[in-house]
């Protein structure tokens, strides 16, 4: 079984999918009768093999004589709304007519306003930015950095800088890049440079829980297990090449490389992308 060689419990699974521990034993076992219904049948299905890694729609296949099919029961219900509602008045029919043109009124509207705000801001932005000429007998600033006097003023010769007293200037920090190389399916693989170290942090959002697996270059596991409340296991892997990480629920998983906050290429407010592994590999700086 799937979930047996993966070592997820039914409670972690449970946590994973938000399906009931009932329903999720009725699909190991088959007994698809006691769901709720056939559309809810098939849905719940997708989750349970989202979760343990499997395909659902190989799955559908394979199984296609046992699970139950949607779009029958889906019909007649449709059917069942459709005759049960009540006929709309001319006065209604002609009010949800106006209601698309008012909205795209307000957006147009809220798109100007929006616009101008820019606008304005990078005029605004600009004349700060600019030099301002001398009106008031204010001191100028060369571009070479010396000081030029206000009009009827002679400037004063000053003495050239000990080199020893001038301040030496500040090395430029390398900022870390992270970048997308590639993906497959529910993989995305990163690749980590400008950085001389390789900190790996997953946590749970502080208002939910996540099962992760993360293991290094050799495939060993690191981690494997429930994340809950803000909960997190932090990795120093500067000497290794790259990580894997299986995000059970990535809308309440976190990643941190070197403190930094990971982006996820694809969303995981989408619905097929709530399971997702990440591959995160290691350019060491020369």
């Amino acid at each position: 079984m799937a979930r047996e060689e993966k070592s997820i419990t039914l409670d972690e699974l449970q946590n994973i999918t938000r399906i009931q521990k009932r329903y999720l034993l009725a699909i190991e076992e088959g007994k698809y009768d006691i769901m709720p219904g056939k559309f809810y049948a098939r849905a719940f299905i997708k989750q349970y093999a989202e979760a343990v890694g499997l395909e659902p729609e190989l799955l559908f296949e394979e199984h296609k004589n046992e699970i139950p099919l949607a779009y029958d029961e889906n019909l007649t219900e449709q059917l069942s709304r459709t005759q049960s509602r009540r006929s709309v008045s001319p006065s209604s029919s002609k009010a949800l007519e106006l209601f698309p043109k008012v909205i795209t009124a307000i957006f147009v509207l809220a798109l100007l306003v929006l616009i101008w705000f820019l606008v304005t801001k990078y005029i605004d932005l600009g004349d700060k930015s600019a030099v301002n000429k001398n009106n008031n007998g204010a001191v100028d600033i060369k571009e070479s950095g010396d000081v030029i006097p206000p009009a009827g003023e002679k400037e004063e010769e000053t003495a050239p800088a000990d080199e020893e007293t001038e301040e030496a200037t500040p090395e430029e920090t390398v900022q870390q890049e992270m970048t997308v190389d590639g993906v497959s399916g529910t993989t995305t693989t990163y690749t980590l440079s400008n950085a001389d170290k390789f900190e790996v942090e997953v946590k749970a959002a502080s208002d939910g829980a996540t099962w992760v697996k993360i293991a290094n270059s050799k495939n060993e596991v690191l981690f494997t297990g429930e994340l809950k409340d803000g909960a997190g296991e932090k990795f120093d892997l500067t000497d290794d090449s790259s990580v894997s990480i299986r995000a059970g629920f990535t809308p309440k998983t976190e990643i941190y490389v070197n403190d930094e906050l990971l982006e996820y290429e694809l969303s995981p407010e989408e619905k097929n992308n709530t399971v997702q592994n990440i591959i995160i590999q290691f350019q060491k700086m020369e």
